[in-house]
């Protein structure tokens, strides 16, 4: 089993915190974005994209995210991909759903609750399933022939 270290734990929370707590403030950022409108698709496209590249409420947000997508990257490079993906995205939802809540946006009661809960059992099991597994393989390879 490979042993995950702090910095990469801390890296991923870092990664969940800049994707989760930015998405509640691109959502914003996009406010009034259906409001633009030009005769062809063309002119549409490239209308929406200056809208959102000269909207500060929307570039801040998007440019932080994006940071967290750079530390992703340079922690997939170091960390076994069955422990990161599952602890980025699940913590990523979780940060959206808190600050989501913070800035005054419907929380989804107890619905969004329960979701949460099994949204983390369901990680939880998939990293203890993945440690067992290698570890099963480790104890084949090192005691072969009984």
């Amino acid at each position: 089993m490979t042993m995950v270290t702090v910095v990469e734990v801390l890296s991923l929370l870092l990664v969940s915190v800049l994707w989760g707590c930015t998405n509640p403030f691109l959502k914003r950022g996009t406010e009034g974005i259906e409001n633009v409108a030009h005769a062809n698709k063309v002119s549409q496209l490239l209308a929406e994209v200056k809208f959102l590249l000269l909207n500060v409420k929307y570039l801040v947000p998007f440019l932080l995210n994006q940071c967290g997508c750079l530390v992703y990257y340079y922690t997939l490079s170091t960390t076994d991909l069955s422990f990161a993906v599952p602890v980025a995205n699940s913590l990523t939802f979780l940060w959206t759903l808190l600050t989501g809540k913070l800035l005054g946006e419907e929380f989804g009661g107890k619905k969004a609750v329960l979701g949460m809960f099994l949204t983390m059992a369901g990680i939880t099991l998939c990293i203890i399933s993945s440690m067992d597994d290698k570890d099963t393989v480790k104890q084949n390879v090192t005691q072969p022939g009984q």
